[in-house]
């Protein structure tokens, strides 16, 4: 059974797509889908661009098209929680869409995306990763580690940390240390980015399950754009490091 494969942009995807073999691409929309074998699995590989409507897009279209039987997302995100650093990895055991919702006295109420409380109301915030999957992800890497980055990519010597954690996903670069404070305290984030809520929300229709595999690029504060342009591709290599190491138990 196929295993659906997203990133977001071409640091990303290159990591990924050098080690596809046997692969076939098929252009639909404005996106290129790879099917070949990555490790001996049988994968649909795709470059979905930035953002969470690239995101659905592909997503229904690998779970649709393609019968996919379950998607993940390797990628980069700007951390949040500040007991991160560039180079670590969170994986995600919910993700969230932390700019749907409510706008009140000129601030933003999050709410289940697809919902507002006075219409459709919910008692959901985010779309949590099945305990099963996360038990065999989480006894699957046990004693595996990351080598550290280089000095090039602000490597200190220490091995990268992989955690799980609550992802938050927006249509919104985060460049603010203002922003990043209130999304860690708010909404207990540990990292950001603009794609993985989307995927949760399409699996969750499809009925199958999904993954969010990302290494912190940046720390989502006034210095981000000049870390995720420093950092990207060496720290990218990490989250499809991890996600070949769990292909087994996908």
């Amino acid at each position: 059974m196929t295993i659906g494969l997203i990133c977001a942009i071409p640091e990303e995807l290159a990591h990924l797509r050098d080690a596809l073999a046997h692969a076939e691409a098929v252009q639909v929309a404005h996106a290129r889908f790879d099917r070949g074998r990555l490790d001996g699995h049988e994968v649909v590989l795709v470059g979905a661009g930035i953002g969470k409507v690239n995101t659905a897009l592909v997503a229904t279209l690998l779970a649709d098209r393609f019968r996919c039987r379950m998607i993940v997302f390797s990628g980069v995100a700007g951390g949040l929680d500040p007991a991160l650093h560039i180079g670590d990895v969170v994986i995600a055991d919910r993700t969230l869409q932390h700019d749907a919702g409510v706008i009140e006295n000129e601030r933003l109420a999050t709410y289940q995306a697809g919902h507002v409380p006075f219409f459709n109301p919910t008692d959901r915030l985010g779309y949590p990763v099945p305990a099963d999957l996360l038990a065999r992800l989480r006894e699957r890497l046990d004693g595996f580690g990351l080598p550290p980055l280089s000095r090039a990519a602000g490597g200190e010597g220490r091995p990268p940390r992989i955690v799980f954690g609550t992802i938050l996903s927006g249509d919104q670069y985060i460049h603010c240390e203002a922003t990043r404070e209130r999304l860690f305290r708010d909404l207990g984030g540990a990292a950001v980015e603009m794609e993985g809520g989307a995927l949760g929300q399409v699996c969750e229709a499809f009925g199958i399950p999904w993954l969010d595999i990302r290494a912190l690029s940046d720390l989502a504060g006034k210095d981000s754009r000049f870390d995720f342009a420093a950092f990207v591709h060496e720290v990218a290599g990490s989250s499809a490091r991890i996600l070949r190491h769990l292909l087994p138990v996908l």
